[in-house]
């Protein structure tokens, strides 16, 4: 049987008055690439930041392993941080720092090792992303998919269970993009780690993805979950095919 790392239950996302997300419930089973798409303006970043912990629902809950992160507070809520990590559209590193320095950060925040141990896991966590010879380089001194491949380095700093990774091909050539695939397959494979990925590239979709929930703006829901090839070349729902198939609204 799959074993449901994360579980959210009826969530509801709103600002303000205005519902985002409307009672969700779907699960995360260890150690798969669970895929998060839709078009534009459908709710996906905006599920990403529920299910990190950024911002509480409006009402459901989100369980990560057992742990209901959309009501716990205090220690109880950094232990479940301890237990994610994520990387953002841009990679977010800090650009006065070093690579190493980066991947140190959480380190820094939650732990209390010396530093010689901090470096040790700076360089270990880097080496995992091909990256253990630039240590010193600054952000700015390496290309767009090192900086990707640097801050899924520092996602995994506290050796997470799930990482969470928003439009991780984004800005990226394809050749890099490929390249950027084939190492998160690799971390899954050889490390166990369980992925959330939010995306609206193909190409990735049907590479990384064990499954998918596809979102949809209009009814503020899921409308589809499976197999991407089985749902592009089966789902019943227009809505679901047109995407998978790259169909315009427009009539030629």
């Amino acid at each position: 049987m799959p074993d449901a790392i994360i579980r959210v239950e009826n969530m509801t996302a709103a600002y303000g008055d205005s519902v985002v997300l409307d009672r969700l419930n779907f699960e995360v089973n260890r150690g798969e690439i669970f895929v998060v798409l839709g078009g534009s303006g459908c709710g996906k970043s905006t599920l990403l930041k529920h299910m990190i912990g950024l911002y509480r629902p409006a009402s459901g809950n989100i369980w990560i392993d057992s742990m209901d992160i959309a009501s716990a507070q205090g220690l109880a809520r950094s232990e479940i941080l301890k237990k994610i990590g994520v990387m953002y559209q841009s990679g977010a590193l800090f650009g006065s720092r070093s690579l190493s320095e980066n991947v140190k950060l959480p380190l820094e925040e939650f732990t209390s090792l010396p530093g010689d141990a901090m470096d040790l896991l700076a360089w270990s966590k880097l080496k995992l992303v091909g990256l253990d010879r630039y240590l010193h380089h600054l952000p700015s001194q390496v290309s767009g998919g090192m900086q990707k491949r640097a801050a899924i380095a520092r996602a995994m700093a506290l050796d997470p269970c799930v990482l969470f990774l928003d439009e991780p091909s984004a800005g990226l050539d394809p050749v890099t993009s490929a390249d950027l695939d084939t190492l998160i397959k690799r971390l899954n494979q050889a490390l166990g780690l369980t992925f959330v990925i939010v995306t609206h590239e193909l190409p990735s979709i049907y590479s990384l993805a064990d499954r998918v929930i596809m979102l949809d703006s209009a009814t503020k829901s899921i409308i589809a979950e499976g197999d991407p090839a089985y749902l592009r070349d089966h789902s019943a729902d227009p809505r679901v095919r047109q995407f998978f198939l790259r169909q315009s609204h427009e009539t030629p």
